[in-house]
């Protein structure tokens, strides 16, 4: 069949090129120069934010019963409030606290005075902002240093603490103040995402001797492990939420 020239010097022109460029520029004009944009339009992989560890604890216990009614007693002779006094806070799932103090009189042998506060602040675990556990643990050290910069103290010294909760530490100084010499002793401990302060200070009053430093840090060590304690006791048997918000509680009612 007789072809036009131009047709012909196409063809012969594509003949003489290597294969590659004719595979290129030499292909049928059924596709009218359309590159196959396929893998160009498939949707890339989006990346998925893995998702934060539940918070272990979804409550907390009720302030002013998570150190028994004995070691109050025995840490604060002459108590005035043997029931406590609670804290105000606007949340109590997330905050809370409790205090006793005592003056026992004895005369003309003087008086020895006690004042024992427990507090509790509790973090929910947050997509954005972390693990329930990792932000007490941040709250943990920022307890710590605030304990740390106590105005006025004396002899202030460091350790830490074992066997209370997953990580503890133990702040004690002296202070004086209302012209006698008081004894300090702040435990700070964290179990699971709540974080938990115990204060426990002393003074002999009226010619009454100062307590020793080491018995008011051993009275504010075993309160410490009774409100340590007592979160578990406050959470035994309820299921936490994947988000870790707290269920409604006892104490967040009458909060």
């Amino acid at each position: 069949m007789h072809r036009s020239a131009p047709r012909l010097a196409r063809i012969l022109a594509c003949a003489a090129v290597p294969v590659m460029l004719v595979v290129a520029g030499c292909s049928s004009d059924s596709d009218g120069g359309k590159k196959d944009d396929a893998s160009s339009a498939a949707p890339k992989p989006s990346k998925t934010e893995p998702a934060v560890a539940p918070a272990r604890f979804a409550e907390l216990p009720e302030p002013c019963e998570s150190v028994s009614a004995k070691t109050v007693t025995s840490l604060v002779p002459s108590v005035k409030t043997k029931s406590g006094t609670r804290s105000k806070s606007s949340d109590a799932a997330a905050r809370g606290g409790c205090s006793w103090n005592g003056l026992d009189d004895n005369g003309v042998k003087g008086s020895q005075y006690r004042w024992l506060d427990v507090g509790f602040t509790r973090a929910a675990s947050d997509q954005a902002l972390g693990s329930g556990a990792d932000r007490a643990a941040e709250d943990y050290k920022k307890q710590v240093a605030k304990a740390q910069a106590a105005e006025g103290a004396k002899k202030l010294a460091t350790v830490p603490v074992a066997g209370i909760g997953e990580q503890a530490t133990a702040i004690t100084y002296d202070l004086s103040k209302t012209g006698e010499d008081f004894k300090y002793a702040t435990v700070i401990a964290r179990t699971g995402n709540v974080v938990v302060t115990v204060n426990y200070n002393g003074a002999g009053y009226a010619g009454a001797k100062t307590p020793s430093g080491a018995d008011i840090l051993k009275g504010a060590e075993k309160a410490a492990k009774e409100a340590v304690a007592s979160v578990a006791d406050a959470n035994e048997g309820a299921k936490t939420a994947p988000s870790g918000s707290p269920k409604p509680s006892a104490s967040a009612k009458t909060g």
